[in-house]
């Protein structure tokens, strides 16, 4: 709920929208050249069936004329002369009689087994080429006489379907180069996409872990992506100014009243040791000094607050056993949770991550003061610490009245009192334990323990290096304060 150590977005490229965009443009490209290479191999095989069929019907006009001037003598001695002459290229004919027996041309026999009823007919012939018999296509159309005879004239169209077999792969080769084409252009272009949103998405996860000092990376292509960085990184530069002036003028005001009200409290103490008071003024002063220690705790647990949320103190991170830090705190509030009453144990294994001590002994101490301060007279406060192989998990858990499943969202904001609250703590406890859990790239979760509450604290696991960021300021003492929520 509140934590920085989710999966990494944009782990996998082909994922993203980018990827899927470049995939669509792809698809489309694909297909628009797909149906523009497909509608010229339809338009070209159409024109070269109607230049052959063309010829074929110039042909048989020629012959009928023919016929109608010297009868079937004519037409027999026209198809002998282009027989003689070789006639065109591939021509084929053939004048049978009614019995469907050859006069002329140059087929062996009639190819069909009865009169076709088709008007354009294809059929195989066998023909020697390169010493060996081959068939080949033949496109024809039939004309009757009125004696009965009957006319075939065709042309062999081997050449043209070999032309259009070759046409339709290379239509083929090029809708699947281009499709290759277009998924390649797609994939670089989505990864460089992907390269520059990774860069923006890193900056940005780096300015929320502390390093307001970060900027979005321009990479000097004056693109749309260079005017989006240019652009946030003003806003960035300008909210960096506006928090430096707040958090100077806090800190200056922070300062100036520690001092007013050191000196006010030296001032009634010393009245409080007068023996000339009475005791309802002695009362008063006492009522004084504690008003003062709770103005002097919220004060402090706000620097606290101003100081995780802004990042200082990771330069002094360093490698340590939160189950050893663990023991400790418990060792430390046991005599006190005991003392009211309460059962106080721990339960942990060495679990090493990386982190700032004293602000994770200030998270520990709060989790466990605050149990200790709402759990109720006769409660078992359990605290735990387990290692995986991601990180370790740290658990505060007790079996108390719990906070109510619509309000803890609402009890990690700072100045929240909950209802249920039975001291005067300042509503800060937690708002700190989750600002230092944000500061650690943790994720802090409050969770139902049945009955109770339960505390989940999730670490990343530690790395070698000493820090957690390189950019970070040192931070100043932390002391100790009260972890009421």
């Amino acid at each position: 709920m509140m934590a920085l150590n989710e999966r990494p977005p944009f782990s996998n490229s082909f994922r993203t929208s980018a990827f899927r965009l470049a995939i669509a443009y792809c698809l489309l490209f694909t297909v628009s050249v797909g149906a523009l290479l497909g509608a010229i191999y339809l338009i070209t095989g159409s024109v070269l069936a109607n230049e052959v069929d063309n010829v074929i019907l110039i042909e048989l006009d020629a012959l009928a004329d023919e016929y109608d001037r010297e009868g079937q003598e004519g037409v027999i001695a026209e198809l002998t002369r282009l027989r003689e002459s070789w006639g065109r290229a591939g021509a084929i004919y053939l004048l049978v009689d009614p019995a469907l027996a050859k006069r002329a041309g140059n087929l062996s026999s009639w190819p069909f087994s009865g009169v076709p009823k088709e008007r354009w007919l294809e059929f195989d012939i066998e023909a020697l080429r390169d010493g060996a018999m081959v068939h080949d296509p033949v496109r024809a159309r039939v004309v009757e006489f009125p004696d009965g005879y009957r006319l075939l004239v065709g042309t062999e169209v081997s050449e043209r379907r070999q032309f259009q077999e070759r046409f339709r792969a290379a239509t083929l080769w090029a809708i699947g180069l281009t499709a290759l084409l277009g998924a390649l252009m797609g994939l670089w272009l989505s990864r460089r996409l992907m390269a520059r949103v990774r860069a923006i998405s890193t900056a940005c996860q780096q300015i929320v872990a502390g390093d307001f000092a970060r900027r979005l990376p321009v990479g000097g292509s004056r693109d749309e992506f260079d005017a989006l960085a240019v652009a946030v990184n003003h806003v960035l530069t300008r909210l960096d100014e506006q928090t430096l002036t707040v958090r100077a003028t806090f800190d200056s005001a922070a300062h100036d009243l520690r001092g007013p009200l050191f000196r006010l409290r030296g001032r009634l103490e010393e009245l409080h040791g007068s023996a000339a008071l009475d005791a309802e003024a002695r009362a008063s002063i006492e009522r004084a000094l504690k008003d003062i220690d709770s103005v002097q705790r919220t004060l402090a647990i706000l620097l606290q607050i101003a100081q995780a949320e802004s990042g200082a103190g990771l330069a002094e991170s360093a490698r340590l056993d939160l189950g050893e830090l663990a023991r400790e705190i418990t060792e430390l509030y046991e005599p006190a949770a005991r003392a009211q009453g309460l059962n106080l144990d721990c339960d942990t294994e060495g679990a090493w991550v990386n982190g700032h001590r004293q602000l994770l002994t200030q998270l520990l101490a709060n989790l466990v003061e605050n149990a200790v301060n709402y759990a109720g007279r006769g409660a078992l406060i359990h605290v735990t610490v387990r290692a995986y192989a991601e990180g370790a998990r740290l658990q505060v858990a007790d079996n108390g009245p719990g906070i109510p499943v619509g309000d803890r969202e609402r009890a990690l904001r700072p100045f929240v009192r909950l209802s249920s609250a039975r001291s005067t703590g300042s509503g800060l406890g937690l708002s700190l334990v989750a600002a230092i859990a944000r500061l650690h790239q943790a994720r802090l979760s409050l969770e139902d323990n049945a009955p109770g509450l339960c505390v989940v604290v999730q670490f990343r696991a530690a790395r070698p290096e000493n820090a957690l960021e390189e950019h970070a300021v040192p931070a100043p003492p932390t002391p100790r304060v009260d972890a009421a929520a």
